[in-house]
């Protein structure tokens, strides 16, 4: 037989041939040459077992893929690429088959061939590559998968999905998928900061990006610290599992809930600010808890050495002010819970540069009042939650202070807690809170339940489904 013409198959197979051949490097009629010589071999021409195209590689039913997921994992550029190839194997774990497209600065951290021992799959690397683009093979990465994660997803990177680029394979991929993106962003800190990372993160958000980190904490270059690290293998497994398969109804699946965490900074000069002890580790706990019972979850954080919150949207911020434009930039929602320990003052007219001891001593700093973000949310006429739940941190007459800040903020509940040095609940992993609400059927139309010492995730889930009550109660 001389020449080979394929005619009358089903899309079905035809699809699967052409993705099979791909794979392989070959042409669709040599594919279908190697298929008939392994049936023949088989003895399926012969009157053996009939024979069947063979399935592609992605759709394994062994009981670590049973949930027949795929991924495209494109690798970026960046030196947080060596955790990708971590990724591949999580993502397996969590039931994926992972097909890996390598960018060119990518190359220069991390091989084809690892990416490709690990995945299983064939690695691919060239938008003009001749053994997969004959049937368009950056369409087939695009959207022969259930989701594409993006990791690392550097600057360079996101600034050209922003801005519609499609000038090598992912960017051509990106932009021509239908399925849900995960992003990983991972860079300098001084590079996340900048207004122009800002800008296209922020746009990625609205055409409905998904995006987890990056983390706080040590970079690669010597001495350098903050925000900018990928999240870890793990966190980004679990993210993406729950992108494709979102979690099970809870007792508060369709509901939004806003949250504050952290400390803010409020600077003095380019090394100094003010600021309170707050680990943050309270509301990020709440925020876990809050997306575990099907909420979706919003957690506006100052700066703190935390990993984000699977499934959680964060948005990092340094000072009050930020906070604030951030939390309202959130609304509407349905819940709102003010944990973040905000300075209440900032310097009227920070220094430029470093302010330097004189020989009269250091001078004098004017403080301002910062926007009180608890009131102005729980005073709002338009779009205010229907709960709005403040934390009150003292050091003494914690009850009195409470009642006091409930009335005078305007919120619904108070969570209280003694914040004083002995009870060691700054950065500590407990918690013993006192949730003040406004009851008419009490004496003084205040009510307070004081709950045992518990973890800081005990706290947030025996809140969570204090606030799921609630919600049903005001809804029945």
């Amino acid at each position: 037989m001389a020449s080979l013409t394929i005619r009358k198959l089903d899309d079905a197979i035809k699809a699967e041939l052409r993705l099979r051949a791909a794979q392989h490097g070959r042409s669709v009629e040599d594919e279908v040459r190697n298929i008939l010589r392994e049936a023949a071999g088989a003895g399926a021409i012969s009157g053996g077992t009939p024979f069947r195209t063979a399935t592609y590689p992605d759709r394994s039913t062994s009981s670590q893929n049973a949930g027949n997921l795929r991924a495209t994992l494109i690798i970026g550029g960046g030196i947080a690429a060596y955790k990708a190839l971590d990724l591949i194997r999580r993502l397996k774990d969590n039931g994926f088959a992972v097909r890996c497209v390598l960018t060119n600065a990518a190359q220069q951290f991390v091989t084809a061939l690892a990416a490709s021992a690990l995945s299983n799959q064939r690695c691919y690397t060239d938008l003009f590559d001749s053994a997969s683009e004959f049937d368009a093979g950056h369409i087939r990465l695009a959207r022969d998968c259930d989701l594409i994660v993006v990791a690392p997803a550097t600057a360079d990177l996101m600034a050209k999905m922003a801005q519609g680029h499609a000038d090598d394979l992912a960017t051509a991929i990106l932009l021509a998928t239908d399925r849900p993106v995960l992003l990983a962003p991972a860079m300098n800190p001084l590079m996340w900061a900048n207004a122009a990372t800002r800008r296209n993160v922020a746009q990625l958000q609205r055409d409905g990006i998904k995006m987890i980190g990056p983390n706080s904490g040590t970079m690669a270059e010597a001495g350098e610290a903050g925000v900018g690290r990928m999240s870890e293998p793990l966190e980004i497994a679990a993210r993406a599992l729950e992108v494709v398969r979102p979690p099970s109804a809870g007792p508060l699946m369709g509901k939004r809930i806003l949250i504050t965490a952290g400390p803010t900074h409020e600077p003095i000069d380019p090394v100094r600010y003010i600021a309170n002890r707050s680990s943050g580790k309270q509301g990020f706990a709440i925020a876990a808890a809050a997306r575990e019972a099907g909420a979706e979850v919003t957690l506006v954080t100052g700066p703190v050495g935390l990993n984000d919150p699977a499934g959680v949207t964060v948005k990092r911020v340094e000072s009050a002010r930020d906070m604030l434009s951030e939390v309202e930039a959130a609304l509407p929602a349905d819940v709102a819970i003010f944990a973040a320990a905000v300075a209440d003052w900032r310097v009227a007219n920070r220094g430029e540069q470093k302010i330097k001891k004189t020989a009269s001593g250091f001078p004098q700093l004017d403080l301002v009042e910062n926007p009180d973000i608890l009131a102005t949310i729980a005073h709002r006429t338009e779009r205010r939650p229907p709960l709005v739940i403040g934390f009150a941190a003292e050091t003494e007459h914690l009850l009195d202070n409470a009642r006091s800040k409930l009335a005078r903020k305007g919120c619904d509940w108070i969570v209280a807690n003694d914040v004083s040095p002995a009870t060691g609940i700054m950065g500590g992993d407990r918690n013993t809170v006192h949730l003040i609400s406004k009851d008419d059927g009490a004496t003084d139309g205040v009510r307070v339940d004081s709950w045992p010492a518990m973890g800081k995730d005990e706290v947030a889930t025996h809140l969570v489904a204090q606030i799921a009550a609630a919600l049903q109660k005001g809804a029945s």
